[in-house]
């Protein structure tokens, strides 16, 4: 799978820009807040429906205007997808392919698989579960739509369990007999992802050392389990009993929005044991191991977007990974470098293979030089 192009209107610090991109790899070069990065994420919004930096969609929308528009053409095992996304102020996003619009956003997730590598990655070792959750619920998106289907189907009911909950509060009257229609969801859906997590990460885990082992050049071993009272049989009952932990807190304190997927590295947090050197190689690791999976079980390469990634790794990693570009693991690859000089020598070596550079200047493409 390839990018061929990229259209922006009135997106981030864009008014206007067209791409067409080397179906290998495309460089994009330019000093810090020039706009490199919301190229990467106008890609990521076509893949899968949404920024992968801001939350909020209006807030993506150029400074002054009312809407944005994104659109690209894909080559998907040689058929041609034409992909348009519009936001606008007051109004639905809209998603359009082939022209014709889709009615739910998550029936487009997993058509184009994409792996992103940013700067802050290192946010899923250092920050809270909800990081980590975000991660793989993400990838698992990717490849089982029931998945998605029911992940939805669990935040709905979990959202309005807990406004009941609230509600309860608010007017000093409570009736656990409302809650149970949500309790039944909820617990049937939590045994459901908990399960499919699990049996996941039984096929990514060894992924994720071999990669590990490949970066480092280390023999140390790393490891991520999942954490989770769902799949325990008497977990109803348990469910039931934090009833009054849920009254006074205001909100469900069980379920798979609770749940943690716990790095290690000698048997113990890499969180706190592990050195910067070993959290950096685990996170490229683990987004290594998420570009594999994804190409066997969807059977394409996905698209391999790095951001800065050059800025944040030593030479060592950086030559590494690098092999796997010359060793052409990869599909189509997007690299941001606010140094253009060191781009152009990394990717030198890269014989026999079309290398595209775009030169960007305050939200303008103002070059393009192979």
């Amino acid at each position: 799978m390839y990018l061929k192009n990229l259209r922006l209107h009135q997106f981030k610090n864009y008014q206007k820009a067209d791409l067409d991109f080397s179906r290998e790899i495309n460089c994009l070069l330019g000093i810090n807040g020039s706009g490199k990065t919301n190229l990467l994420d106008a890609i990521h919004y076509l893949c899968l429906t949404k920024s992968a930096f801001q939350s909020m969609d209006n807030l993506n929308v150029l400074h002054g205007g009312e809407f944005f528009t994104l659109s690209g053409e894909f080559d998907l095992e040689g058929k041609n997808w034409e992909i348009r996304l519009v936001v606008e102020n007051g109004k639905k996003k809209q998603l359009l392919r082939q022209g014709k619009p889709v009615e739910k956003m998550s029936e487009h997730i997993g058509l184009l698989p994409i792996v992103l590598i940013a700067p802050d990655d290192t946010m899923l070792i250092k920050d809270g579960s909800e990081e980590r959750r975000r991660f793989f619920d993400g990838m698992i998106c990717q490849v089982n739509h029931e998945y998605l289907e029911k992940l939805m189907r669990y935040q709905h009911f979990l959202k309005q369990r807990n406004a009941l909950l609230k509600q309860f509060a608010e007017r000093g009257n409570w009736k656990p007999a409302y809650l149970e229609p949500y309790d039944r969801e909820i617990v049937s859906l939590s045994k459901y992802i908990a399960g499919v997590r699990s049996d996941f990460l039984l096929e990514f885990q060894p992924k994720l050392l071999e990669f590990y082992r490949f970066i480092s050049d280390a023999q140390e071993p790393v490891g991520v389990s999942y954490e989770s009272d769902c799949m325990e049989e008497n977990f109803m009952e348990s469910f039931g009993q934090c009833l009054q932990k849920d009254i006074a807190t205001r909100r469900t304190n069980m379920g798979i929005h609770k749940d943690d997927f716990l790095f290690s590295i000698n048997d113990f947090k890499i969180k706190n044991f592990g050195s910067q050197g070993q959290q950096k190689s685990y996170v490229i690791a683990l987004k290594l191991a998420q570009f594999q999976i994804l190409n066997q079980q969807k059977g394409t390469k996905p698209l391999l977007l790095l951001d800065d990634i050059f800025d944040k790794l030593d030479d060592k990693r950086i030559g590494k990974l690098m092999e796997l570009v010359a060793d052409r693991q990869f599909g189509q690859l997007f690299i941001t470098d606010a140094r253009p000089e060191r781009s152009r020598q990394i990717l030198s070596g890269m014989k026999e293979t079309d290398v595209r550079f775009f030169t960007i200047e305050k939200g303008k493409v103002a070059a393009v030089a192979q």
